[in-house]
């Protein structure tokens, strides 16, 4: 019996759907299994309003769709409808499918900061419309976006131009793409930098686009990184913040949002927002915007990194009086708890240091007070101490004070509440614990539990109730890099008199292959596609191969599991990267003009290694058996309903692969794809196909109702019958191939029918090329059978070429989605020429 007949083997179910479950758990852990959200909503006192602003009219006609908003509350709004703006400039840029209403949230909180300090200082927030664009899946409209903002920096500013002190700078916050636009700006040839100071961008993908579905996206990213490599020196004086946004944000993992390390490190700063402590506390709006690029680096770094409790000041003085008729109180013990309630009488607490330095090495205070206005002071007869970790918990290493001779703690009035203080003196080595690597602590009784990551702004805290059980995970946003030694610390801050329990869980083979699993999903997911259609296309390769040896077609699933193997690609991608690592070879692979192998740039940014491809393709073997399980049945319920519903009666049979009727459709949809949208062309032609199969699968069936007989698990058939099968085989497989393809340009339909309104073809078209050549190809081979390709002088070479296809597929489209088309259409176009050679 030939290969086409074999049996499927009875664990190759279980195995694909076991990995096919695997993937979806891990897409589970990204969406679902994080923190609960502790954030607040902000609410306004006064309703919204957004005052358009008049855009000059060359500008207006050349970028129809967007427009620039001035957002205010009340009678702030109405005062500012005469456009006589005094306040410190600010604009928004919303992100992927961001509204400008966005805005709303940080100009309603700015607004109420300002009436606490009645005006002297606020800020005038100005937003941008982008029509809600779909820029992180369509990437044609970037540079488009990019020369918008620039026209609304230069509009803003004449607002001002009447002023006595006018700004002569604007401050840019972008979330999602936003901020990347923002920094585009810099690479604007008649862009000036000093039109702005302070960027800050929230949740923004810097280091690659989450999904690189076309080449414009790419080329947007390649420039702007480059250009800010480039000019490291000449942005110093721009003073950037790269907030992201920890576990719950899904959609760009925090390791994107991280800007690039440069030699213009310190007028840089990137932070996971879990990090950031204090984040209740008010910014300080004067010294944020300052002329100064170090002081605004410095404010920087007092909110987001160290947030000691206090309003930033530029030159702290060194002493501190001590004011107050409240009590002075002398502790000498190590350990100290104070407790009282409704306390109207202030005191002081003062430590002696003199008699603690020989035994211990730190002091550890913790306040049960978590609302800010109840923290307490630290400070010394000599210098003022602000360095709190959470608010309301503060340690400090004795030897870093070597001329400390007491710590002073102030506890002021307590009117109505329970306060309660905990200090304790302790030696570091007494309480420092190391644990091997896991993904997984459990504690009992315990108060606040912060991980610090110490080569990333990515701390999280925990805080929880007594008595409880927590969990917390060390799964970690940014590599640890390769000449960083330091290693993560957890500390737990709790009561002296509490007990608790650390218990590290020894992690089974399998929990940890379930970690390693997901961590592979949250940084890589945006791959899984490459590989799902490598397998296909290896799939695809096999059946050619197995037509060619057998004259029969054979199984997908069957032929998946024999063809479809990762010891076929992966070696080979591995020994190109390590060949790359040699001067020689780079040469003579520059010299050939081949791109840089994509697995070798992840390498550079440490977050690849060989096992996570190989993860990745067994990952994509699954959900491409089951999905293509899925679509085969699919089909075949939707063909027996049609069947059922319609009845048709009369079988046609059309052998050739050119009509008049086929070159018209080839030229109307080509036609489509050059006025309009390639992504149009390409899924009309793909439901053309669809449709196709779906009535060769119901002639089938009226054809040859009793021609199946069960045996021994096979089916015999008579050879009319047979060819009609190999045929829909060979174009179920293809169609599954060409259903990833849709998916893959689908965004930039939706992108074009969303904007239809002000242009009815897209410009640029990513697939407008490929689109031309798919719908010429796909209208032949719909119509062809087995009989005609087993014939070939060229189905040897089209049975092989697939395998270097996926090769170079793995190689060059993990970072560039949009190249997968492209090796599909190519192995496709040489199945064409099997039906006329």
């Amino acid at each position: 019996m030939g290969r086409a007949s074999g049996r499927l083997p009875a664990a190759a179910p279980l195995f694909y759907g076991a990995l096919a479950a695997l993937a979806l758990l891990g897409v589970r852990d990204v969406l679902f299994l994080y923190e609960e959200n502790r954030c607040s909503m902000t609410y306004m006192f006064e309703y919204p309003e957004y005052l358009k602003i008049k855009l000059p009219k060359k500008t207006a006609r050349r970028y129809p769709a967007y427009e620039l908003y001035l957002y205010g509350e009340g009678n702030y709004a109405e005062e500012n409808k005469n456009l006589v703006l005094t306040g410190i400039p600010v604009l928004f840029l919303p992100g992927n499918a961001g509204s400008y209403k966005q805005v709303r949230s940080l100009g309603s909180i700015a607004l109420r900061k300002a009436e606490d300090l009645d005006f002297k200082y606020h800020f005038n927030f100005f937003t941008v419309n982008f029509n809600e664009e779909l820029v992180a899946l369509y990437g044609g409209t970037l540079q488009r976006q990019t020369k918008f903002v620039h026209e609304c920096i230069k509009v803003i500013l004449k607002l001002y131009r009447d002023r006595e002190f006018a700004p002569s700078s604007v401050a840019i916050v972008g979330h999602s793409m936003g901020g990347l636009v923002a920094r585009a700006l810099l690479t604007l040839k008649n862009f000036k930098p000093e039109l702005i100071n302070l960027l800050i961008t929230q949740a923004t993908p810097h280091v690659a686009p989450v999904m690189p579905l076309d080449k414009y996206i790419t080329d947007f990213y390649t420039a702007v990184s480059n250009h800010w490599i480039l000019n490291a020196q000449e942005l110093r004086n721009l003073t950037t913040l790269s907030v992201a946004g920890g576990f719950r944000d899904y959609q760009v993992r925090s390791g994107l949002a991280f800007l690039p390390r440069l030699s213009q490190q310190d007028s840089a700063l990137s932070v996971v927002s879990s990090a950031v402590p204090r984040a209740w506390a008010s910014t300080d709006h004067l010294s944020i915007i300052t002329e100064d690029p170090k002081k605004r680096m410095s404010v920087l770094n007092h909110h987001f990194v160290r947030h000691p409790g206090k309003i930033f000041e530029e030159n702290p003085e060194a002493f501190t009086e001590l004011t107050g008729d409240f009590t002075w109180i002398e502790v000498k013990t190590s350990k100290w708890t104070y407790s009282v309630y409704n306390d109207s009488d202030g005191k002081y607490f003062v430590f002696p240091l003199a008699s603690h330095r020989k035994s211990y090495s730190h002091v550890y205070c913790e306040n049960s007070m978590l609302v800010r206005k109840y923290f307490f002071h630290v400070s010394s007869l000599f210098i003022n101490l602000f360095d709190f970790n959470f608010g309301y918990v503060v340690i400090l290493k004795l030897q870093d004070y070597p001329s400390l001779s007491h710590i002073v703690i102030l506890l002021p009035p307590t009117v109505g509440n329970k306060f309660t203080l905990d200090c304790e003196f302790f030696k570091e080595d007494s309480r420092t614990v190391q644990l091997p690597v896991t993904n997984l602590f459990s504690f009992e009784k315990t108060s606040v539990y912060r991980l610090h990551i110490p080569w990333s702004h990515e701390d999280s805290v925990t805080v929880a109730k007594v008595p409880s059980s927590s969990e917390i995970s060390a799964k970690l946003h940014v590599a640890q890099p390769g000449n960083d030694s330091r290693v993560p610390v957890l500390n737990i801050y709790s009561s002296s008199d509490c007990q608790y329990e650390v218990s590290n869980k020894h992690l089974f083979y399998t929990y940890y292959s379930y970690i390693l699993v997901f961590q592979i999903i949250r940084f890589h997911a945006g791959a899984l596609p490459v590989y799902v259609v490598s397998n296909i296309l290896l799939t695809y390769g096999g059946q050619l191969s197995t037509l060619m040896s057998t004259g029969q077609c054979s199984e997908f699933s069957l032929e998946l599991i024999r063809t479809a193997k990762p010891y076929k690609v992966e070696p080979i991608i591995s020994i190109v990267v390590f060949l790359q690592g040699f001067n020689w070879f780079r040469e003579i692979w520059d010299s050939l003009s081949l791109p840089e192998v994509d697995a070798a740039v992840l390498s550079s940014q440490d977050v690849w290694f060989p096992l996570v491809s190989l993860i990745l393709f067994l990952l994509g073997a699954g959900i491409a058996y089951w999905s293509a399980v899925f679509f085969s049945a699919s089909l075949r319920v939707f063909s027996t309903l049609w069947l059922i519903l319609i009845r048709p009666t009369v079988l046609q049979k059309d052998n050739k692969l050119f009509t008049y009727r086929r070159l018209c459709v080839m030229g109307s949809l080509a036609l489509v794809s050059w006025t309009t949208c390639g992504a149009l062309a390409v899924f009309v032609i793909y439901l053309q196909y669809l449709f196709k199969q779906k009535k060769t699968l119901t002639k089938n069936r009226l054809a040859s109702p009793m021609h199946y007989k069960l045996s021994s698990c096979h089916y015999s058939i008579d050879t009319t019958t047979a060819e009609t099968v190999n045929s829909l085989k060979i174009h179920l497989t293809i169609l599954y191939l060409f259903t990833w393809i849709v998916l893959l340009n689908l965004p930039s339909l939706v992108y074009w029918f969303k904007n239809l309104r002000y242009n009815v073809r897209l410009d640029p078209d990513p697939c407008r090329s490929t689109a031309i050549i798919l719908v010429c190809i796909l209208e032949i081979l719909m119509n062809s059978t087995t009989s005609e390709v087993k014939s070939s002088k060229l189905l040897k070479i089209a049975a092989k070429v697939p395998l270097p296809l996926s090769v170079a597929m793995l190689a060059f489209g993990r970072m560039h989605l949009y190249k997968v088309p492209h090796f599909v259409t190519f192995s496709l176009l040489l199945h064409v020429l099997c039906c006329l050679v």
